[in-house]
């Protein structure tokens, strides 16, 4: 199951997330998200655990914890949603029309 976690303190790493869930059970994964341009933490991340029912326990007890003073929120992750981009973004196409303002 692939978890989100989000409202992280901008100190916590991958090694700190995997450390949170791994009383739970076998972490198989644990990936805090980070900006491309600054390479700081955007204060979310992903925790993926292969034994359902031990996910499922993690998200129970965790959401709403405090970790480094912040309170953290923990849900299931949805299936990244398909923004129908092209490389315009957001499936808008060009304007190429020749009128001025």
């Amino acid at each position: 199951m692939n978890i989100y976690v989000s409202n992280l303190s901008f100190a916590v790493q991958d090694e700190d997330l995997r450390s949170f869930f791994a009383e739970y059970g076998e972490v198989s994964s644990a990936k805090v998200i980070m900006d491309k341009f600054t390479n700081r933490s955007r204060g979310f991340g992903f925790v993926e655990m292969s034994d359902n029912a031990a996910a499922q326990k993690a998200i129970k007890e965790l959401d709403g914890a405090t970790v480094d003073g912040r309170a953290i929120r923990v849900n299931e992750a949805r299936p990244k949603e398909d923004r129908g981009g092209d490389r315009n973004g957001g499936g808008r196409k060009p304007s190429y029309s020749n009128n001025r303002w």
